[in-house]
């Protein structure tokens, strides 16, 4: 296709297609994300590509984590820190942004890759950091569902564990940070097939993102049916959840079981 083509059908100046191709300009996220439609890239590499040209124009902090972050985790991360609304939900423990140090320490150790302390201490530091996001006065809204099964698992230790579930309910009590668990009454649920994460954002341009965490790496869906068909199981895990006072209420019983 030839760059006056590619610039009729976007609608753009033939100087703009050029200057972008040449690496003249740094372009918007927004004209990376219409030249990979037009040119059919799809998934993690269209949603790689459309992160490079966002961290082009503002450098993320998780650049010099770059030693141990696989790249579609490094993907991910710049996405969540540009969400507005982040939707979560977690079967079997808490999730990364509402993690305590230890607990994440614990957790990473545990995890499926065979990693040195050093190693280990990076991705703590990677996971503590992402936290900051719920600092900004621009803090996205972060509405997590848990199983009660990640309430009652023991990560590390019963001490770490205490910790953690005082935590949950330190950021329940936050304002834009809510967080509803799924009960072991409720049974079978719409989350029975694993984790996953919506990430919505400002930009009408910026499609809505689905992440799924899987070894050996994470797997992103944008097409418009995947995110409703995520959405809907979302609604109905909400549905399924305790109001989020009387999942506060069960997340302090089972702290106070195990102390």
């Amino acid at each position: 296709m030839s760059r006056e083509e590619v610039a009729r059908r976007l609608e753009w100046s033939s100087s703009t297609l050029f200057r972008i191709e040449t690496g003249r300009t740094k372009p918007q996220p927004r004209s990376v994300r219409e030249l990979l439609g037009l040119y059919e890239v799809s998934g993690a590499e269209k949603e790689g590509l459309v992160q490079l040209a966002r961290e082009a124009r503002q450098p993320g902090w998780w650049h010099s984590f770059r030693d141990v972050l696989p790249n579609p985790y490094e993907v991910f991360i710049g996405l969540e820190a540009g969400a507005t609304t982040i939707r979560a939900f977690e079967p079997l423990a808490v999730p990364g942004l509402l993690q305590t140090p230890e607990y994440a320490r614990a957790m990473i150790r545990g995890g499926p890759q065979e990693l040195d302390p050093d190693e280990i201490d990076r991705r703590v530091q990677v996971r503590v950091a992402r936290q900051q996001i719920l600092m900004r006065a621009d803090r996205p809204r972060l509405w997590v569902v848990l199983d009660e099964a990640a309430l009652h698992r023991t990560v590390g230790n019963d001490t770490i564990m205490r910790e953690q579930l005082a935590h949950l309910v330190a950021v329940s009590e936050q304002g834009r940070t809510t967080v509803q668990v799924v009960p072991f009454g409720s049974g079978a649920h719409a989350g029975t097939s694993g984790p996953f994460v919506i990430l919505n954002f400002a930009e009408p341009a910026d499609r809505d993102v689905v992440y799924l965490e899987t070894i050996p790496e994470g797997v992103y869906l944008e097409g418009a049916n995947d995110v409703e068909a995520f959405m809907l199981a979302f609604d109905r895990l909400l549905a399924a959840a305790l109001p989020p006072d009387d999942s506060v209420s069960l997340i302090q019983r089972v702290a106070g079981a195990g102390s």
